[in-house]
């Protein structure tokens, strides 16, 4: 696919960098010489130099040839602006944009269909919602949600404590038998064992199971011995993200947020009634040792600069914090710190890939998410056609010939949310969750999922 990228900052570099390792054929714009130097010296890709909403620079990009404009400058009116021209100018087919201010995505605005956006992201608030979903469950490393909210994709680690620590999975029925979930995958020093009835759960596991958002906490139970809610929570960085969780938590929580420049501190302290605003520096360990940070459930350290958050996070757990979440933008800190003295790394990055993923996958795909740090992907996708114009519609799910490492996990038939049993027949119009081990067999899943020529 011809993909013309705006902005070549932190989330267009990254997303750059999936879509051409998915062979595609992708362009960037951006005013900074030197960054766009920096990213064709890494990146199998074009670049040009110049403003994103100025038509002759679109035209020198070969907007006209583009098939999707993904606006992610860091500026809401360029790319509204960009979205405008690609639509009523050179008609691209998807045009995607990148908006952080309220007033143009909340509640029934008509300025997105005004300027041609057919859908917006916001990567801060992206990552509010993946950090207020792994809040609510204090055992969960990441969760997702699929089927609007209906069935969630959730990853734990195994510990001591556990029910099912050293069980085979199929004492899953006798524990929960009025609850129903799929472990979709157990990854082992790194490496996937696909579960069966038979597999063995051990500690340090880090499992992947899917259920009906009812019983996920009881799913959770199997895995890791119970913990006691989240009450308190301090977050480090009063930016976009900062600001968004501590709003959003401080209605149910005892928040405290640091925030070292004095004017922005001023600022939330307006702001967020119901938190207590800090100013002063997260890494400075009499001002964490002064409000309790033994005492805090969770510490989060959200700031734009990764080091002060992995430094922080470090000090915090030290200090007696129960659990630290940090935000990191590179993706090789990802890889490294996980699960080691930082219980949650969250990446904008692989947050954000997933609301553009959807888009570039062939198919009714309604959601792909990267898990594994993008290793793996979820999809769930909308089955059509029939018996004779579909490989799936009609099929039990033990007859489906699946590429190695990937499994069909879930089924959301109209509200109904079914577990993937091997007798389990699928029928059109059926939501179908995928958990795909390697990403480059996805091209395989679209290939099941399309539907013949003659069901047109």
């Amino acid at each position: 696919m011809r993909i013309l990228i705006l902005g070549g900052g932190q989330v267009g570099a990254s997303v750059a960098e999936n879509l051409v390792s998915e062979g595609n054929d992708v362009t960037i714009v951006d005013q900074d010489s030197g960054l766009l130097k920096l990213l064709q010296d890494k990146l199998d890709i074009r670049t040009v130099q110049g403003n994103a909403a100025q038509p002759a620079i679109l035209q020198e990009a070969g907007i006209g040839e583009a098939e999707m404009l993904l606006a992610l400058t860091r500026n809401d009116e360029t790319n509204l602006v960009a979205c405008a021209l690609a639509e009523q100018r050179y008609n691209v087919p998807t045009r995607i944009a990148r908006l952080r201010a309220a007033d143009y995505v909340d509640g029934d605005t008509p300025v997105m269909r005004q300027f041609g956006v057919e859908h917006a992201i916001c990567p801060e608030q992206i990552v509010t919602d993946n950090l207020l979903r792994v809040l609510a469950y204090p055992r969960a490393l990441q969760v997702l949600d699929f089927a609007g909210g209906l069935v969630q994709l959730v990853v734990a680690r195994a510990v001591a404590g556990g029910k099912l620590l050293g069980k085979p999975l199929r004492q899953l029925r006798e524990d929960m038998p009025e609850a129903d979930c799929r472990i979709c995958a157990i990854y082992r020093k790194d490496k996937l064992v696909r579960p069966d009835g038979d597999t063995v759960i051990e500690a340090d596991d880090e499992v992947f199971f899917i259920a009906a958002r009812p019983d996920v906490a009881a799913m959770l139970n199997e895995l890791r011995a119970s913990e006691k809610p989240v009450r308190r929570v301090m977050i480090a960085g009063g930016g976009n993200i900062g600001y968004r969780l501590a709003r959003m938590l401080s209605t149910k929580y005892e928040v405290k947020l640091i925030e070292h420049a004095s004017q922005r501190a001023r600022w939330l302290a307006e702001n967020l009634p119901k938190a207590l605003v800090l100013h002063g520096e997260a890494t400075d360990e009499s001002l964490l040792e002064s409000e309790n940070i033994d005492e805090m459930d969770v510490f989060c350290a959200l700031t734009n600069d990764d080091e002060d958050n992995l430094m922080s996070t470090l000090l915090a757990k030290r200090m007696g914090a129960r659990r630290v979440i940090a935000l990191v933008n590179r993706s090789s800190y990802v890889d490294l710190l996980e699960g080691n003295r930082i219980d949650i790394v969250i990446s904008p990055y692989l947050s954000t890939i997933g609301s553009i993923l959807a888009h570039l996958r062939r198919g009714d795909v309604v959601a792909a998410q990267p898990v594994r740090r993008g290793a793996a992907e979820v999809m769930e996708v909308i089955i059509h056609g029939d018996e004779k114009t579909s490989s799936l519609v009609g099929c039990r799910l033990d007859a489906i010939d699946l590429p190695d490492g990937c499994s069909i996990s879930a089924v959301i038939r109209g509200q109904q949310v079914l577990m993937a049993h091997h007798d389990l027949q699928l029928q059109a119009e059926d939501h179908v969750i995928f958990f795909v081990h390697g990403r480059h067999k996805v091209r395989q899943i679209e290939k099941l999922t399309q539907v013949k020529l003659g069901f047109f």
